[in-house]
């Protein structure tokens, strides 16, 4: 019985060796490698993957899942590394020592699962492993794995489509993540690399985080290779963990209208600094928003107090300070005065000349300006206020020594409108041409006098010589009055096409009127 028994096992042993002999060399190929070109069949519920070199030879089902749960970028193993990179920092670095220690394993920075790598004659058995799964025996249901599919999908169509970019990097700045619209941009400015390596290039520098964690923002510029333009993009960044979620908006519209509207404020500003009128433009809520330097030249205003932005009030008292505003007769009413010029500057129809204490004259206008802002201008008129006044009182000279001269004087232009007569001129004729609105034409006057005068042809001479143009001869004429008198009138021309007419009585001395050569026809009067 023992000697079968023995004979029984040294058989088995036998057929135990043979197998697993023959086993062993199914394993290897002609040249000896091992035959790990295919999981097996047992594998599959496992996260697998063989690697020769950088290119994927067979995954499990899971792993496959897992990489299509990524956009591809670069090869196999960079695609691969994109996934496993922000759980797993430095893992293509450690890699390299797998050829030559055989097996290693590293560890998750959350510890909750592993990377297990063997090597074998030339492929690598990479092995994703979640180690709390191995410590607890929870599963998923079919219907909560759905809805964790469903909300993955959902999400990761979002980041992809959405228009801006989108990015997640390390501290150290490595790029953990990326939307399509991140690598589509990276691959425009490496249009000579043929396959785009991963992670990809950093696009942006962000500045430091802020010490509370909060969200920073700032904008960037990127210059692109190939017509040397610039875009510009808003940049947030919020940390995330370890990490920093960064989303960069094209801000290129919003440059050119910020750089258009800054050149136009440049302009205006250089316009304005030369224009010798002052200029204070006050905002809705009535500060000071824009000034001029001409405004503290005239208004004697520092320009630390201006540039302060002091309010429309402030504004008003500090020149009644300075004095440079008509002295009010009392602080309440002056205030009254100041409401009452801000409400008639909204309405455009502020406009008042100050003269002030100092001698000098200010045109102050207000003008409506867009949402709700008001400016005023301020001009020095002092020259010309001046000058009018000089002018005013030479005329005012000129008619007195007129009104003194005994002779009735006309002074008619080259249109035929009497413009100037004086007092003896009213005595004489009955009329005062300074009482009526509308300027008396020689037509007229003529008939004015025709009506106090005995027919003559003289009334009809001087119509034409008024109204004559080029060169003109001086005459003189007798003319008879219906009272009895008689005057002698004087045609004189003047400067631009003037005429001044002059009537003086004829005394006993001048039984005759004085009469020149070209009036010889008129000699005839009544004594």
């Amino acid at each position: 019985m023992f000697t079968s028994m023995t004979a029984l096992a040294l058989v088995a042993t036998s057929f135990a060796v043979a197998l697993a002999a023959l086993l062993s060399l199914s394993l290897f190929d002609r040249r000896g490698r091992p035959r790990l070109r295919a999981l097996a069949r047992a594998e599959q519920n496992a996260i697998v993957f063989l690697f020769e070199n950088e290119t994927l030879l067979d995954a499990s089902e899971s792993a496959r899942h897992i990489l299509a749960s990524v956009p591809r970028g670069g090869t196999d193993w960079a695609h691969l590394v994109a996934l496993l990179q922000p759980q797993f920092p430095g893992l293509s670095d450690w890699v390299r020592d797998l050829a030559e220690l055989g097996r290693l394993s590293l560890a998750s920075v959350d510890g909750n699962s592993r990377v297990d790598a063997e090597w074998h004659d030339g492929v690598a058995r990479i092995t994703l492993v979640d180690e709390e799964e191995e410590r607890s025996d929870r599963s998923l249901d079919r219907h909560s794995m759905g809805a964790l599919q469903h909300e993955i999908e959902t999400l990761r169509a979002t980041a992809e489509h959405v228009p801006f970019l989108c990015w997640r990097e390390t501290a150290a700045g490595g790029i953990t993540w990326a939307n399509r619209a991140y690598m589509e941009l990276a691959e425009a400015l490496n249009t000579g690399v043929l396959v785009q390596p991963w992670p990809p290039a950093r696009l942006f520098d962000l500045p430091e985080n802020s010490p509370d964690g909060a969200q920073t923002a700032h904008r960037a510029a990127l210059p692109m290779p190939d017509d040397g333009t610039r875009r510009w993009f808003d940049l947030h960044a919020v940390p995330l963990g370890r990490e920093i979620l960064v989303t960069a908006v094209p801000a290129d519209d919003l440059v050119r209208a910020e750089t258009s509207l800054s050149e136009f404020v440049t302009t205006l500003t250089k316009t304005f600094a030369h224009l010798p009128i002052g200029l204070a433009i006050f905002d809705r809520s009535r500060q000071l928003a824009l000034f001029n330097p001409a405004l503290s030249d005239l208004t004697l205003l520092p320009a630390e107090f201006l540039c302060a932005r002091p309010g429309l009030f402030a504004f008003l008292d500090k020149l009644r300070e300075r004095r440079m505003m008509p002295e009010p007769k009392d602080y309440k009413t002056w205030r009254q005065q100041m409401a009452d010029l801000e409400a008639r500057a909204v309405n455009g129809t502020y406009e008042e000349t100050w003269a002030l204490p100092t001698g000098q004259t200010y045109r102050v206008s207000g003008r409506p300006q867009p949402d709700g802002a008001v400016a005023f201008l301020f001009e020095d008129i002092s020259a010309e206020t001046a000058q009018t006044r000089r002018f005013r009182a030479e005329l005012e000279m000129g008619q007195a020594a007129l009104d003194a001269m005994p002779e009735a004087v006309a002074v008619f232009s080259r249109a035929g409108y009497l413009t100037l007569s004086n007092h003896a001129y009213a005595e004489l004729w009955g009329t005062d041409p300074s009482s009526g609105f509308e300027h008396m034409t020689i037509s007229e006057a003529a008939q004015a006098w025709n009506e106090r005068s005995s027919p003559t042809p003289v009334w009809q001479r001087l119509r034409e010589f008024v109204r004559a143009d080029g060169s003109r001869e001086n005459w003189s004429a007798g003319i008879a009055l219906a009272d009895g008198r008689v005057l002698n009138c004087r045609a004189t021309a003047l400067p631009q096409g003037a005429t001044v007419i002059t009537f003086r009585l004829a005394t006993q001395l001048d039984t005759v009127p004085a009469q020149s050569e070209p009036a010889a026809a008129f000699s005839t009067a009544r004594a």
